[in-house]
């Protein structure tokens, strides 16, 4: 449904060692540089984003959930995630609360932002 997501970020550099190390796992890697934006997808298609803030104002948490081939990659994720000092959410495991066999893993990235890496299939 959507073409990309872009968001915000305070250190750019930060940013971008982070989404580097934990969308690695996923098949996600850079995808194009400008400026001060870092894109992230597969193949040549962008499809997130991190920028540098331009906007003024109070902070606003925001959730990204990025789609893993399999459970393993939301565990390598999620290792990753670790590896860069993310501060953790919630380890991986199932979440039946949404239905039998969704599996994620939800940590912070370096501006607050609530990420997770998540498997839809069953084991």
């Amino acid at each position: 449904m959507l073409d990309h997501v872009s968001i915000q970020c305070s250190d750019v550099d930060a940013s971008a060692a982070f989404y580097d190390a934990v969308l690695a796992p996923l098949g996600v890697g850079r995808v194009m540089e400008f400026a001060s934006t870092v894109g992230y997808g597969t193949g040549d298609k962008l499809d997130f984003a991190i920028g540098r803030a331009e906007t003024p104002g109070t902070f606003r948490e925001t959730h990204l959930a990025f789609a893993a081939a399999d459970r393993s990659a939301v565990q390598a994720f999620f290792d990753a995630a670790v590896a860069t000092g993310a501060e953790v959410l919630h380890a991986p495991r199932l979440w039946p609360e949404y239905h039998p066999d969704y599996f994620g893993a939800f940590v912070r990235d370096p501006d607050g932002n609530n990420v997770e890496a998540v498997c839809h299939r069953p084991a």
